[in-house]
């Protein structure tokens, strides 16, 4: 391969980035901002009807077809042999490849300018703050949903979480026998042990009892897991029974675990947990301010996203003071009212956008490699056969020097 080849071949590389760079910087500056994001912003598919892919297919177009009118023009009079043909095809697929690529750049571009606008960090502090007021912002109606609001769900204080145990007890009215189905809550309890100590525990009714407060045969009804790990157990055991309904430091908001969305890179019983401590501490802990502030901070995030909301932070605040002092009979009056399909919506499409961006979407995936190598074989078979064509002829003997 000829000096003046590479040099071409590098230039044409060169030409390219600064290509993509105008493509990264439009991309860059087209950015809507997050308010615009709804479920259907990617950041692109290739769409053969706007302005990126319009500019796109005569940018690559006018590119590829001036590459192969100098490539046959100054570089086809050449000595060739197959070997060096084949690396000079080698040397022109990422170049075709590069020439079809702007719109990742364009991509590329519109994701750099989402972080600027919206950091992980504070999309991060975003999710937290939701999750941690999450159980304040259900429909009124909601809350009468046994798998939403359930005693199970309260992760915190002490003696919380709880384990439900169900009781068939029957009747004897009027000479009829009748039942009724009676629910108690035990703390769940996590004991540690060397296996031998275990072991010596089960065939010792009354050290059981002293420790657990119930007989070796009761112990083994109450354990609900027991793990060995090389010389040691662990039991998990339904411990104290609770009684929620007349805990005064429990109300219905305490009785949801849910989260909007979990932060990255953190488990959601961790997440679960922390969450409950400070929505415990904003309901029994801290003053009122606090809880306002929070949904002041709720009420600027909902902007942010451009969610439709009525919520007036220092009337929420009341109504959940109100509520949580057992007050629950009109929870469905609670004024928070907002677009949570279109939050949750947007928390989605963001957490796409972040960590499943899709620079390459699957649905263009298989006709780009088509064109791919289709363009990039149809322009190495023009390039050889013009080599062949305009091979220079080898000079004639000449007679009289023989």
């Amino acid at each position: 391969m000829s000096h003046n080849l590479k040099k071409f071949l590098l230039k044409s590389v060169i030409v390219l980035a600064l290509i993509h760079l105008a493509y990264f910087i439009y991309g860059y500056f087209k950015f809507a901002g997050i308010s615009k994001i709804n479920i259907y912003t990617e950041f692109y598919r290739f769409k053969f009807y706007d302005d990126v892919s319009i500019s796109h297919f005569f940018v690559t177009g006018i590119f590829l077809l001036t590459i192969l009118i100098l490539l046959i023009r100054n570089h086809s009079r050449q000595q060739y042999n197959i070997r060096n043909l084949f690396k000079t095809g080698g040397l022109l697929l990422p170049i075709v490849f590069l020439s079809l690529t702007f719109f990742m750049s364009y991509s590329f571009g519109l994701n750099a300018k989402l972080k600027q606008e919206l950091s992980e960090k504070n999309f991060n502090t975003d999710k937290t703050l939701l999750n941690v007021l999450n159980p304040f912002l259900y429909p009124g109606s909601s809350y009468n949903s046994e798998t939403l609001f359930n005693v199970t769900n309260i992760l915190y204080p002490k003696p919380y979480p709880v384990i439900e145990v169900k009781d068939t007890v029957f009747y004897d009215l009027a000479d009829k026998e009748s039942f009724s189905l009676q629910s108690a809550y035990y703390s769940i309890d996590t004991l540690k042990m060397l296996t031998s100590g275990y072991e010596k525990l089960k065939s010792a009714t009354n050290a059981a009892s002293e420790l657990f407060g119930f007989d070796q045969k009761e112990l083994q009804k109450r354990i609900i897991l027991k793990t060995v790990r090389k010389d040691s157990t662990e039991i998990i055991f339904k411990g104290a029974e609770v009684n929620p309904q007349y805990d005064d430091n429990i109300c219905i908001f305490l009785e949801n675990k849910m989260l909007i969305s979990p932060v990255n890179d953190q488990t959601v019983a961790k997440q679960q947990r922390q969450n409950a401590i400070e929505r415990y501490k904003l309901l029994y802990k801290l003053n009122k301010d606090s809880l306002l502030q929070s949904f002041k901070k709720l009420d600027t995030l909902l902007k942010k996203y451009n969610i439709a909301s009525s919520i007036k932070p220092a009337a929420l605040t009341q109504d959940v003071f109100r509520f949580r002092d057992k007050d629950q009979d009109q929870l469905y009056q609670i004024r928070n009212n907002f677009d949570r399909n279109a939050l949750i919506e947007k928390i989605n499409t963001l957490n796409r956008l972040f960590y499943q961006p899709g620079y390459f979407h699957s649905s263009i995936r298989e006709i780009f490699f088509i064109v791919l190598f289709s363009t990039w074989l149809f322009g190495f078979v023009i390039f050889v056969i013009a080599t062949f064509i305009r091979k220079p002829k080898q000079p004639k003997p000449d007679p009289i020097n023989q």
